[in-house]
Formats: structure tokens, sequence, C-alpha cells
């Protein structure tokens, strides 16, 4: 039996590595704000139908709609 592979093509991860800086940080940033959607579209057990967060995340950073916080060292 195939093994199916799952591959994310929009939007390009590297073009988002590009904007946020570092593919650590740009982990840390889509999959927090994915928490915060999660939060707010899942109300109960999730389905089928529900919206998938990674990739809304991941659109967000992309569109500059959600963007890293600089730390002051």
């Amino acid at each position: 039996m195939e093994e199916k592979k799952y591959v994310m093509m929009e939007p390009p991860i590297d073009e988002m590595r590009k904007i946020v800086g570092n593919k650590f940080l740009l982990t840390c940033l889509i999959s927090k704000r994915a928490k915060e959607l999660n939060n707010q579209y899942l109300m109960g057990e999730p389905s089928e139908n529900d919206p998938k967060v990674i990739a809304m995340a991941a659109d967000e950073v992309y569109k500059g709609k959600v963007v890293a916080g600089k730390f002051n060292n």
C-alpha cells in the first residue's frame, strides 16, 4: 500500500522563513497563532468540516497579518 505524503505548498515555507527570519521562529509563530485560532474556532469535538488552523495561521504569517515581536537584550 502506498503511503500518502502530505506537503504544504501554499503559502511557500521558504518565503515565510525569509519574512520571519528563521525556521525556529516561524514554527513558534505559526504554532502559537494556530493555538489561538483553535481556541476561537473549535468548541467541542473537532470534525472534518472545521477549518485547518495550521494552514490559516501560516497564511496569516505569509500575508503579514501576524508578525513576530522583537526582544530587547
